[in-house]
């Protein structure tokens, strides 16, 4: 099983209500993946309650029965549809990827 884990920290994250907004929107199409993508066995995205300045805003969580079935949702339509959608409001990215 692999394991990718992403966590973001948002642009403009000072102005609380775009902060949380944003945060929320990313939240709910994270998770409007679940049974679209083959292999993808798990996805929920977190959103931050700390607000320290070392916190992220939002986490993915998600479990893949194999890397090919990663190498296929980091292609698919709709996880590319995302991607931009999260580009667009992400200041920083850091990304975990990790079999067990």
């Amino acid at each position: 099983m692999i394991k990718h884990i992403v966590f973001w920290r948002l642009k403009n994250r000072e102005d609380e209500a775009s902060r949380d907004e944003n945060a929320r929107a990313i939240k709910q199409k994270i998770e409007g993946l679940r049974g679209k993508i083959p292999g993808l066995l798990h996805i929920e995205a977190g959103i931050d309650f700390n607000r320290s300045d070392t916190a992220c805003d939002i986490v993915l969580y998600s479990e893949f029965e194999s890397r090919a079935a990663l190498d296929g949702y980091q292609d698919h339509p709709s996880h590319l549809e995302i991607v931009k959608f999260i580009g667009d409001r992400r200041s920083e990215r850091r990304i975990a990827d990790y079999e067990v």
